[in-house]
């Protein structure tokens, strides 16, 4: 009993120390404020490169959603971007394998396992998480709107996955359940994106303002959302989820991590993977061009 107690003891504040240095993580690539009472918001902050979502970003992301769910003080939190847009995707110029922010499991599919584990994790979290989106939303940056409980936009907001003129559908293969088979197949196969105001009328957003008014618009609501206390927040959450849940969309999200893993042995996208290792941008607009938008249209 003595030797159990000691060890109780030794392994709680061993706990408690890795808690506290968890706490001290310095972010470098977000940024963390309280604007509100109850209300956390994350900033995604590499506004020159239109807020890339580098594994390191992802780390600190996590991190903060994580800290924040266990804080008594955080109700909810609303992430956006720093500068031009909300993010144009994940970071093509790092290695998504290294130091990924949690474990998945190795092999074939390992990058769109990941992301949709990453999907699930924030979905799983206790408290409500907002997106904020204005400007560019592409490809992995409408995985992390999607990924969040609410989602508010701004009018002339750009939403779309325009990988899948190149490479393959998404890692995390959402559209058909946010807004419906037939809108989902225009999306996947055209890559065109979205307007703001389209998005809200489709169901990919829940509401869009004009953009100057968008922080305080987001705000307000989730000064709202802050009113119901967390603990049965939590299950308000969860109810909408296990409702999707027993719709099959963990099921089908995951099984559609194959297709994005077969989609890269195709010709077309081997060909693409070539151009992207010459150069980044001239592989981007060479892709875009004949469509006439995203990086052509600037």
């Amino acid at each position: 009993k003595i030797l159990s107690a000691h060890l109780t003891r030794s392994l709680r504040t061993t706990f408690n120390l890795l808690r506290h240095v968890a706490l001290l993580m310095e972010y470098t690539k977000i940024i963390l404020d309280r604007p509100l009472p109850f209300v956390q918001r994350i900033t995604l902050n590499r506004p020159e490169k239109r807020n890339p979502l580098s594994n390191e970003l992802r780390t600190q992301l996590f991190h903060a959603l994580e800290q924040g769910d266990q804080d008594e003080d955080v109700r909810v939190t609303v992430i956006r971007g720093a500068g031009s847009c909300f993010s144009a995707g994940y970071d093509l110029q790092s290695n998504v394998a290294e130091d990924q922010p949690f474990y998945t499991a190795g092999g074939l599919a390992n990058w769109p396992r990941h992301v949709v584990d990453g999907f699930l994790k924030m979905w799983d979290l206790a408290k409500p998480v907002i997106a904020q989106v204005h400007g560019y939303c592409l490809a992995g940056g409408t995985e992390l709107a999607t990924a969040c409980d609410l989602v508010y936009v701004a009018e002339d907001a750009k939403i779309g996955y325009p990988v899948v003129r190149s490479i393959s559908p998404p890692d995390n293969q959402f559209y058909p359940w946010i807004v419906g088979m037939r809108r989902a197949m225009e999306l996947m196969l055209t890559g065109d994106h979205m307007s703001g105001v389209e998005a809200a009328q489709c169901g990919f957003a829940n509401r869009a303002f004009e953009a100057n008014d968008l922080d305080a618009q987001v705000l307000k609501i989730a000064e709202r959302v802050a009113m119901t206390p967390s603990d049965l927040q939590q299950i308000n959450k969860r109810a909408v989820h296990r409702q999707m849940d027993a719709m099959g969309i963990r099921a089908g999200i995951r099984a559609g991590t194959e297709m994005q893993q077969l989609a890269t042995y195709t010709q077309t996208t081997q060909a693409h993977l070539k151009e992207l290792r010459k150069g980044l941008t001239q592989a981007l607009s060479k892709r875009d061009a004949a469509y006439g938008d995203y990086r052509t249209s600037d």
